[in-house]
């Protein structure tokens, strides 16, 4: 079992998550012992759905504005439909996705998540999965997409949907483990 101890995790997120693909993560990643904060443009709380059904509230840990991505070993993006929607026209939300990836650090996206990677121009040259309604944006972006529960491509990994959040976890917390990823050529999980 890998120990993430001393490792702390962005979840970035805003009103309208896939509730599992935020807590699945966050408990897998607290399971081994990461520190974790949910960074957010919003204040308080967000509010999760499941599917099209509103779910729990979670605490905002950091808001966006405040947040810095030196201070993080690896981000987390849930999916759902309005979360990421939001976040990729979010321009502090953008600004710290690259920053991440300009560090070689590990990310992950699930659902329509990779939507912000897309808009952060961080996808050329990357092989990445997500939910396929989202497929054409991510390729445009210069992503090659395949149909996997989880992709692996240099320290980012990608999933597709909440079916496949046992693979995503379990292969986010590798990648953290590892630490960072620059110019290392990683293969499909």
């Amino acid at each position: 079992m890998s120990h993430l101890t001393g490792k702390r995790v962005a979840i970035l997120v805003a009103d309208g998550f896939e509730q599992s693909e935020l807590l699945e993560p966050l408990r897998a990643l607290r399971e081994h012992e990461a520190g974790v904060d949910v960074v957010s443009p919003e204040n308080g709380k967000v509010q999760g759905f499941e599917h099209f059904d509103k779910g729990e509230q979670v605490p905002v840990d950091v808001q966006l504005a405040d947040a810095d991505a030196a201070n993080y070993d690896a981000l987390v993006i849930p999916g759902g439909l309005f979360n990421p929607d939001k976040l990729r026209v979010d321009e502090k939300a953008l600004a710290i996705t690259r920053a991440f990836f300009e560090a070689g650090k590990p990310v992950a996206a699930i659902c329509h998540g990779p939507w912000v990677l897309a808009n952060a121009d961080v996808l050329e040259g990357r092989t990445v999965t997500s939910v396929p309604n989202i497929r054409r944006d991510l390729e445009n972006a210069g992503a090659k997409w395949v149909d996997e529960d989880v992709v692996v491509d240099q320290g980012l990994v990608t999933s597709r949907t909440p079916k496949d959040l046992p693979a995503f976890c379990a292969k986010l917390v590798e990648e953290i483990d590892e630490g960072r990823h620059r110019g290392q050529q990683r293969s499909v999980a």
